[in-house]
């Protein structure tokens, strides 16, 4: 969702320049800057953003430039007189050493010393005005499709690359269950009499223990989340809340793989599926 976009608009003796970008956000907040004169379109202009960005935190900046060279801003001089003589009275009350020149300056940036004169926008002039409004999001769309291209690259690699891990856990799998084995065997020959063991009902409780460690399941869903998440992928549509979601599932299952490893190197590769799958996440904030 993060992009950036900017047009120009002129009309008349104007020059319009519209910036907009746009940051991660679950929800629409937008924000404009604009000159006073255009503030009564505000929820016109809201609108507008709303129709073509959908989500995200959005800035928009809209500055007017006179191209004619005729400033429509006067300096009120009942203000201007206030300010000097009471920043003047204010030296001597304080005695600050200053001159009137350096009190000049200081009441030159002070606010609400200029006025604008009234000024009517016609109804062309806001019609230019929704058109740049409209410009400058699609530049950021087609900002936040190019990066979109690089992203979604990166996503899938990542997604295949999980899958292709849990063939990795697979060739540990038979090696686990006789682990498993030799160390309960070992366990009962150390402190127990194996003689006197019931050799049926300890097979049946190792079978037992096994199913409970079993992980085909997982496996299973954790590739058919894969393949999900991929076909998403390919759907132009706002797809991001649904990624989401898809890969809160792919999470649980790889946590349930890490639970039930029992074995090193199988937890090793969960851990590697782990780290894909954060990044994955961080990057998931960026697609709508």
């Amino acid at each position: 969702m993060t992009g950036f976009g900017k047009t120009q608009i002129f009309y008349e003796n104007k020059v319009i320049h519209l910036e907009i970008k746009s940051l991660n956000s679950k929800q629409l907040d937008i924000f404009i800057k604009m000159p006073n004169v255009y503030k009564e379109k505000d929820i016109a202009i809201r609108n507008i953003i709303t129709k073509k960005l959908e989500r995200g935190k959005i800035d928009l900046v809209i500055n007017v430039e006179n191209s004619s060279g005729i400033l429509n801003n006067r300096i009120n001089p009942e203000i201007l007189k206030n300010y000097f003589f009471e920043l003047k009275n204010l030296k001597v009350k304080l005695e600050i050493n200053i001159t009137d020149d350096s009190i000049f300056q200081a009441v030159m940036r002070l606010p609400e010393l200029t006025q604008s004169d009234a000024e009517q926008i016609s109804d062309t002039e806001w019609i230019a005005l929704f058109e740049g409004v409209e410009q400058a999001c699609e530049n950021l769309i087609e900002f936040r499709k190019q990066e979109g291209a690089a992203l979604s690259e990166d996503i899938i690699q990542r997604i295949e690359l999980i899958k292709s891990k849990i063939k990795d856990i697979e060739v540990f799998e038979l090696q686990r269950i006789e682990t498993i084995k030799n160390r309960i065997s070992r366990n009962l020959n150390e402190f127990f009499d194996t003689d006197k063991l019931d050799n049926n009902r300890f097979e049946q409780e190792l079978i037992f223990y096994l199913e409970r460690l079993d992980i085909t399941e997982e496996k299973i869903r954790l590739s058919n989340h894969c393949d999900y998440f991929l076909e998403i992928s390919k759907n132009d549509l706002v797809v991001g809340k649904k990624l989401s979601f898809v890969v809160q599932e792919m999470g649980r299952e790889i946590n349930t793989l890490g639970s039930k490893a029992n074995h090193s190197e199988m937890q090793k590769i969960v851990v590697e599926m782990k780290d894909e799958l954060e990044k994955i996440k961080e990057q998931i904030m960026n697609i709508l």
